[in-house]
C-alpha cells in the first residue's frame, strides 16, 4: 500500500499536477491497492479534517491580511521601511527585508508577501542599480520572514498534526522572524559593501519619519494586538482572526478612510480562494495521515531512527535533511501536514520539545520556498524582476547560509524557542 502511495505521488509531481490533487489521487490509489480497505474512507477523512474550531483562524488571518495589504496602509508600510534602512549600506535591499518583517504581522503568507512587496521594490531596486537576480534573491528569501512573524498560517497546520497550542508558536515565532530579518540585513550589507551597490544619497528626516512611523503604527501594532490578546488568555485564536478583521475594517474605514466595496469584495474574493487552495491540501493530507498510521509508518520510522542514528542529535540532523529536500519539491502547507505525524511522535521519544519542533519545521521549510525546484517565492520574484531562475539561486547562496546557520541554533538551543 505505502508502495503504490508513493509511486503515485512522486509519479504525479513529477508531472506537475497540483499537490491537492495529487495527495486525493494518491491515497484512492493506495486504497485500492489493498483489499481490506472501503474507499469510503478517503471522503470520511477528507470531511472529518474540516470539522476543526481552530482551523476557522486561517480565513479570517488571511482576509485581514488582504484587508490590510490592498490599501494605503500598504504603501505606508513600504515607506517606512525604507526610510528606515536606506541610507545603510545594502539599504534599498534591506528595505524588502524590513518590509517583509512588517508585511508578516498582517499576511502570515510568505507568497502575497513575496507578490506585494516584490511588485513594488524590485523594479525601483533595478532602477537603482542593483542586479535583477540580486533583487529577486533577496525578495524570495525576505518574503518567508511573513511565515514567522505572527500570524501565521504555516503554524496553524503545525498546531493541527501537533496539538501545540496557536498561542504558544506564535511567541516562539518572533524571535527567529527578527532573527531572519536582522541576518537578512547583515547579508545586504555585506553585499553591497563587497560588490560596490549603490548608496542611497537621500538624507535621513525625522519630521518625515515620524509621520510615516505614525501611518505604519496601526500594522506595526497588529502582531502586538494578537500576541497580547493571546497571552492573557482574553481570546482563542480563533476569535482573535475575527478581531483581526473588524480591526483591518476599521483602520481603512476610520484611520486612512480609503476602504471601498471593490476592495472588500477583492479580498473577501482572494482570501477565498487562498483559503480553498489550502484546505483542499488539508484534507487530501488527511487521508495521507490516516494510511500512514494505520500501517504505522511513524512507530517504524522512530524505531528506525533509534536503532541506526542513536544520538538524539544525530537524529534532528536527519530531520532537518528530510525536511529541507520535502519542502525543496513539496509546497509548505503540504509538507507540514505530511511530516508533521511522522516526526511529532520521534521528537517525543528523543525529549526535542514539540514547540521547538514547530519552529525547526517552519524554517527548513520556509528555505524550501526559495529553493529549486519548485521554491514558489523564487519563481514569483524572478518573474517579476525578469530574470532566469538559475541567476537567481545563484545570489541566493549568502542568504542560504544566514538562514541555516539560524536553523542550527534553533536545532540545538532549546532556550531559544520562547513559550
Amino acid at each position: 500500500m505505502i508502495v503504490v502511495l508513493i509511486v503515485v505521488f512522486f509519479g504525479l509531481m513529477f508531472l506537475a499536477i497540483p499537490v491537492g490533487h495529487v495527495l486525493v489521487a494518491a491515497s484512492v490509489a493506495a486504497i485500492l491497492s489493498s483489499e481490506a480497505l472501503p474507499l469510503m474512507i478517503v471522503i470520511q477523512q477528507m470531511f472529518q479534517q474540516t470539522q476543526s474550531f481552530p482551523m476557522l483562524a486561517l480565513p479570517f488571518f488571511i482576509l485581514a491580511g488582504s484587508l490590510m495589504m490592498s490599501g494605503a496602509l500598504g504603501r505606508s508600510m513600504i515607506e517606512f521601511a525604507t526610510i528606515l534602512v536606506q541610507r545603510y549600506r545594502g539599504g534599498l535591499a534591506s528595505t524588502s527585508v524590513v518590509g517583509s518583517a512588517v508585511f508578516g504581522g498582517v499576511s502570515g503568507s510568505a507568497v502575497a508577501d513575496a507578490t506585494a512587496i516584490g511588485g513594488m521594490l524590485i523594479p525601483w531596486q533595478k532602477q537603482s542599480g542593483y542586479p535583477a537576480a540580486y533583487c529577486a534573491a533577496n525578495n524570495a528569501a525576505a518574503s518567508t520572514i511573513a511565515i514567522l512573524i505572527p500570524p501565521s498560517i504555516p503554524m496553524i497546520l503545525y498546531s493541527l498534526v501537533s496539538d501545540v497550542s496557536v498561542s504558544a508558536l506564535f511567541f516562539a515565532g518572533v524571535v527567529p522572524g527578527l532573527m531572519l530579518t536582522a541576518a537578512f540585513v547583515a547579508v545586504n550589507n555585506v553585499s553591497a559593501r563587497l560588490r560596490g551597490f549603490p548608496l542611497s544619497k537621500v538624507p535621513f528626516e525625522w519630521d518625515r519619519f515620524r509621520t510615516l512611523l505614525l501611518k505604519a503604527l496601526p500594522a506595526l501594532a497588529m502582531p502586538v494586538f494578537i500576541l497580547v490578546f493571546l497571552r492573557f488568555g482574553i481570546a482563542t485564536p480563533t476569535e482573535v482572526s475575527v478581531l483581526a478583521v473588524f480591526y483591518s475594517l476599521g483602520a481603512g474605514l476610520l484611520i486612512y478612510r480609503d476602504l471601498t466595496w471593490a476592495r472588500v469584495y477583492g479580498a473577501i474574493v482572494s482570501a477565498g480562494v487562498a483559503t480553498g487552495v489550502v484546505m483542499l491540501v488539508i484534507m487530501s493530507s488527511a487521508v495521507i495521515g490516516w494510511i500512514m498510521t494505520y500501517v504505522q509508518a511513524p512507530q517504524v520510522f522512530a524505531t528506525w531512527a533509534l536503532e541506526t542514528l542513536k544520538s538524539p542529535w544525530l537524529i534532528i540532523v536527519a530531520m532537518n535533511l528530510i525536511m529541507l529536500v520535502a519542502g525543496m519539491f513539496i509546497d509548505l502547507p503540504a509538507a507540514i501536514l505530511l511530516l508533521g505525524p511522522i516526526f511529532v511522535p520521534l521528537a517525543k521519544v528523543i525529549g526535542l520539545d514539540l514547540t521547538q519542533l514547530g519552529m525547526i519545521m517552519v524554517l527548513n521549510l520556509a528555505i524550501g520556498l526559495y529553493t529549486p525546484p519548485v521554491g514558489t517565492t523564487l519563481f514569483i520574484s524572478a518573474s517579476i524582476a525578469r530574470t532566469g531562475i538559475i541567476r537567481t539561486a545563484k545570489e541566493l547562496a549568502p542568504f542560504y547560509l544566514a538562514a541555516l546557520i539560524i536553523l542550527a541554533l534553533y536545532s540545538y538551543i532549546p532556550a531559544l524557542t520562547l513559550k
